[in-house]
């Protein structure tokens, strides 16, 4: 897995002005960016602001509101001086992501109000192609910027958006901005960060599709595992992230956690849910653990936090695990988190009816 981090920030800021410096004698200022109601002068403006402002809120450690600053260019910049400062800020950017540990979360409003290192760099990488791509619009300009990185950020911060053949023109799709014969135009858009949820010892942070793909391959997922982590089922589990958002099917919400140490910022497992609810408003969970992390409450744990957040949704009423009868460590683990063993009437539905192995046992908790 390629790392979304600073190097990903320049790379995106060298494609921007150099494209852009072989324009610096038109008229920025006069010419509408685009399909934006903003001029070309104004989105580089723009640029410029949301990466000082990304790179504020990492340096600050925000977590509760944007950091009380603005940039503001001095009168009479021109092009070139605008130029001057998309890479500057660009700079001020890959560095704070450079520096930043990775467990660090700071403030994004959208969708689950945090965002870490590579959250960060994702969303000024995509602030600068997208804004890039404005300003050679009306400038009149030819503009594509590498595969590689646009992917990179699909993979990251777009989780819901198929990915398809083309990254460059999916990624414009997905930001409202370009058309795709096989999907309605977007008249609304947003990237989605990693939900995180909380627990007393760990945290459960969300699996993008690009550390699910690199889980799956046999990588870390940019995570740092205890040493025998991670073990075979969240392997597994995330090679079903990764198809499922090649098939344009994944919900992120509704995908795979790792479960992180707050002490060591260690990962020790993995959990989930085989899907998004169903029409009956039911959602099927899923873990394991590192051998050497098991024996200390931590699936439990982990498992209540991800089922009271599941539980407090108006789109779910029941969660439920199918685990084997001979697994009594799993059954305890189950039971500490709150679930039961449904009634030996909807047991021998799901046996006769829907399929389920005879070796597994039901058990579910209600809202």
């Amino acid at each position: 897995m390629r790392s979304m981090g600073g190097d990903q920030v320049e790379e995106a800021v060298a494609s921007c002005v150099t494209l852009l410096r072989t324009a610096v004698e038109q008229d920025w200022e006069g010419t509408k960016a685009g399909r934006l109601d903003w001029s070309c002068r104004e989105t580089a403006e723009h640029i410029c602001g949301d990466l000082i402002a990304y790179a504020g809120q990492l340096a600050g450690r925000a977590t509760k509101a944007y950091m009380p600053f603005d940039i503001v260019m001095e009168d009479g910049t021109d092009n070139a001086g605008h130029l001057d400062v998309i890479e500057t800020t660009g700079a001020l950017l890959a560095a704070a992501v450079r520096t930043t540990p990775r467990e660090v979360r700071a403030f994004h409003p959208y969708p689950f109000r945090s965002a870490n290192r590579e959250g960060f760099a994702a969303m000024g990488v995509t602030e600068i192609l997208v804004h890039t791509h404005d300003i050679a619009e009306g400038l009149g300009l030819a503009y594509e910027p590498p595969a590689e990185l646009c992917a990179d950020v699909l993979a990251r911060i777009f989780p819901h958006v198929r990915p398809g053949d083309a990254p460059w023109p999916t990624l414009l799709w997905a930001t409202g901005r370009g058309e795709l014969s096989d999907r309605a135009p977007l008249t609304e858009w947003r990237w989605n960060n990693n939900l995180v949820i909380p627990a007393e010892r760990l945290t459960l942070q969300g699996v993008t599709p690009a550390a699910a793909a690199d889980l799956s391959a046999g990588g870390t997922g940019g995570f740092e595992w205890v040493e025998d982590g991670p073990f075979e089922g969240t392997r597994s589990a995330a090679g079903m992230v990764a198809k499922s958002y090649e098939a344009g099917t994944h919900r992120p919400e509704w995908g795979m956690f790792v479960l992180v140490r707050t002490e060591d910022g260690r990962a020790v497992g993995g959990m989930g849910f085989h899907g998004a609810p169903d029409e009956d408003r039911r959602a099927e969970v899923g873990y394991d653990l590192a051998e050497s992390a098991r024996g200390n409450g931590y699936a439990s744990e982990a498992l209540g936090a991800l089922s009271a957040w599941a539980l407090s949704r108006e789109d779910v009423d029941v969660l439920f695990a199918a685990i084997d009868h001979t697994n009594l460590p799993s059954q305890g683990v189950i039971s500490r988190a709150g679930y039961t063993r449904v009634s030996e009437e909807l047991e021998t539905y799901a046996y006769e009816e829907q399929g389920l192995e005879r070796s597994l046992r039901l058990y579910a908790r209600e809202s």
